[in-house]
């Protein structure tokens, strides 16, 4: 009883957090689904225009962990607040953009609104539960990432076909302002929790025990995005080059993702957040290899995105309860430094895959990501063993 009754009081917090991590996604992912039209607006080619999701991943992961360090003193509605504002700013700007410099240049405000809000929003709803409701909570306000991935890109990569490239941009802007304005309203200004400053995050980037294993994000995101990197390609060796065709693939891809960050969130509560991910890791080790044995029937190339996109997603949740039960008196800083490993892990992975490709072809991407998966798991175990505390030795 006194369980739902903690739920209750904080869902509607946790629902306004989920609202701005929509927010966020939809600007931030929507770029992906709109390169064709970035690139013929501004007149250059498809690999140029790349750069303004590229230079989005950098800042992003530079800027989480010093935005985290410079705002650990402000009172949380204010940074909150503020992000939101630095990402509707950023998404104007970027609306407004005449060339590819000018569009670069804002996306790099949009990451740093970014940077502040995703990993404070996570740490606000670790703040405001429970230890035993916490994966519920992070799987609750990550909801509105995965949520972008089903409604807001297919909606901001509709709007940019019908009315332009410009078009999502204004609608993120739109929808960050009335969502820092809702966040000013709704949020108690005494809302705290402990942050960091600037001496914290070098002696939490010195804390051996806690890099390793955030870094275990880097080292699964890595195994993911060797696939995804080249995903659409993937699809159209089973399905085909129809546009309607990979747009729903796209939509399921989605739909696995909403799903797996609830059960993601469901496992870590009752099993432990180790336990759910030694099974996502063990399922992406199987799962991966399979896109290396295209084509599939359309039915069950379905079948596989839906679960493992449902597995991917599902990691996020009990890393960062995993992370704020390692770091307790710094959990701002850790998450911060999760979303920043996110990215890294991006880059690496999308690295990886354009080796890959070169060398061996699309063929060659699953079972590559397989092989990063198995070393996952042993990221995995070797952090969980430098992390675990140590027993006292007597000495005699």
């Amino acid at each position: 009883m006194a369980d739902a009754l903690a739920k209750a009081k904080a869902s509607p917090l946790l629902s306004l957090l989920a609202l701005g991590n929509f927010v966020v996604g939809m600007g931030v992912f929507v770029v992906v689904g709109i390169m064709s039209p970035i690139a013929e607006g501004l007149a250059v080619s498809k690999s140029d225009a790349s750069l303004v999701l590229t230079s989005y991943a950098i800042a992003y992961a530079l800027l989480s962990p010093i935005g985290a360090a410079l705002t650990g003193s402000l009172p949380r509605r204010t940074v909150l607040a503020a992000a939101l504002g630095l990402f509707c700013v950023g998404s104007l700007l970027s609306a407004i953009s005449t060339s590819l410099l000018t569009l670069t240049a804002s996306r790099l405000l949009v990451a740093f609104g970014a940077a502040l809000y995703t990993p404070l929003s996570a740490g606000v709803a670790v703040a405001v539960t429970s230890t035993e409701n916490r994966g519920w909570a992070l799987a609750k306000v990550f909801g509105g990432m995965t949520m972008a991935q089903v409604a807001g890109v297919p909606l901001g990569a509709w709007l940019a076909y019908r009315f332009g490239w410009q078009a999502p941009f204004f609608l993120s802007a739109a929808l960050a302002a009335i969502c820092t304005l809702v966040l000013i309203k709704a949020i108690p200004p005494s809302l705290q929790f402990p942050a960091g400053n600037v001496r914290a995050t070098f002696r939490a980037l010195g804390d051996f025990r806690l890099m390793v294993s955030v870094t275990f994000t880097a080292t699964l995101m890595a195994a993911i995005y060797i696939v995804f990197t080249y995903f659409a390609p993937l699809i159209e060796m089973s399905a085909g080059s129809n546009p309607e065709a990979r747009t729903l693939y796209l939509v399921l891809f989605g739909l696995g993702a909403m799903c797996g960050n609830y059960v993601g969130g469901y496992l870590s509560d009752r099993i432990g957040p180790l336990r759910t991910l030694m099974m996502v890791c063990a399922a992406h080790i199987v799962l991966l290899p399979l896109f290396s044995i295209m084509p599939w029937h359309p039915l069950i190339l379905a079948l596989l995105v839906v679960v493992w996109s449902s597995v991917a997603w599902s990691f996020m949740p009990p890393q960062q309860s995993r992370l704020a039960a390692i770091a307790p008196s710094g959990v701002a800083l850790a998450l911060a430094l999760n979303a920043a490993m996110i990215y890294a892990g991006i880059a690496v992975g999308s690295t990886i895959a354009a080796m890959v490709l070169s060398r061996f072809g699309l063929e060659g991407l699953g079972i590559s990501a397989g092989v990063m998966a198995a070393a996952a798991v042993a990221h995995l175990v070797w952090s969980e063993r430098v992390a675990r505390p140590r027993a006292p030795t007597n000495k005699t």
